[in-house]
């Protein structure tokens, strides 16, 4: 059975090979914080959605951890 896979597969590990669910918990990370369109997401490479992903868990974890939900301060 073939899956549909969409962002590629190239070296920088697109999305071929790639569990779809966790694929699309990160586009929905970032698309729901960031805003960004899901075509954009989907043209990164695996490596730059992974390191996105762990840009913003680290500001939400400074967030909570400080109780400003809002971040500002």
């Amino acid at each position: 059975m073939q899956q549909d896979v969409r962002g590629g597969g190239g070296a920088d590990g697109g999305a071929l090979g790639y569990p779809q669910e966790q694929l699309f918990q990160e586009v929905a990370y970032l698309a729901y914080y960031f805003h960004w369109p899901y075509s954009e997401l989907m043209e990164m490479s695996h490596r730059e959605r992974l390191r996105w992903v762990g840009e913003l868990a680290e500001i939400n974890k400074t967030l909570n951890e400080s109780g400003d939900s809002d971040g500002l301060g």
